[in-house]
C-alpha cells in the first residue's frame, strides 16, 4: 500500500500542477496522510533546483495550515474521532509519547516534532486535544515545518541525485539524531 502511495506521490512531483499537489499533499500530511512530505518535497527540488525554496516555502504554509485544521479536530472531536483513529491506525504508543514531550516540555515539542520521525499528524491533533496554548503551537509548528522542509530542499538543491538517495536511505536517522541532540541540549540547560 505505501509503495504505491509512494509512487502516486512521485508521479504527482512531476505534473504541471505540482505545486498545488505539494501544497494539499503538505496539508493532508498533517493531518491524516501517512506518507511524509520529503517523498513529494526532495523530488520537486532536486528536478528544479532553482524553485527549491519556494517549494519549501509552499511545503510550510501547508503543513502549517494542515497543523491548524488538525489542531481544531482535536480540540472539537477529540472523543468522538481522534481517539478512536488514532487507536485503529496504530498511533497510540505516538500519542503515548507526544502527550509526555507536551507535559515535559511545551512549545519545544512541536518545534521538535517537524524534524522527528514521529508522524507529526499525532502531533498536529495532540495539540488540540491537549488544549496547547494556541500561538506558541503555531509559531512552533512554522519553525519546526519551515526548518526541515527548507533543509530537504536545501539538500536537494546543492546535492543532486546523490543526496536524495542518501536522504531517503538516513532519513530515520537523521530525524532521530536531531532529537537526540534537542534532548541532550535541553537537559545541558536544565543543569546549567
Amino acid at each position: 500500500m505505501f509503495l504505491k502511495l509512494y509512487q502516486l506521490v512521485l508521479k504527482w512531483a512531476q505534473h504541471k500542477f505540482a505545486s498545488w499537489y505539494l501544497f494539499l499533499f503538505s496539508a493532508a500530511e498533517s493531518i491524516f496522510f501517512p506518507i511524509p512530505v520529503d517523498a513529494m518535497l526532495a523530488p520537486m527540488a532536486l528536478s528544479q533546483p532553482k524553485k527549491a525554496w519556494r517549494f519549501a516555502a509552499i511545503a510550510t504554509i501547508g503543513s502549517v495550515g494542515g497543523a491548524v485544521i488538525g489542531y481544531m479536530l482535536g480540540s472539537f472531536f477529540a472523543d468522538t474521532l481522534v481517539m478512536p483513529v488514532i487507536e485503529w491506525a496504530g498511533y497510540q504508543h505516538h500519542f503515548d509519547t507526544v502527550v509526555s514531550w507536551f507535559s515535559e516540555w511545551g512549545f519545544w515539542a512541536i518545534l521538535l516534532a517537524g524534524f522527528t520521525p514521529i508522524p507529526y499528524k499525532v502531533f498536529t491533533v495532540g495539540a488540540g486535544v491537549l488544549n496547547v496554548a494556541f500561538l506558541p503551537f503555531i509559531l512552533g509548528s512554522i519553525i519546526g515545518r519551515s526548518g526541515r522542509f527548507f533543509l530537504v530542499a536545501g539538500l536537494m538543491k546543492w546535492g543532486g541525485p546523490a543526496m536524495e538517495a542518501r536522504l531517503i536511505k538516513h532519513i530515520e536517522w537523521i530525524g532521530w539524531g536531531v532529537l537526540l541532540l534537542a534532548v541532550v541540549w535541553y537537559l545541558l540547560r536544565q543543569l546549567g
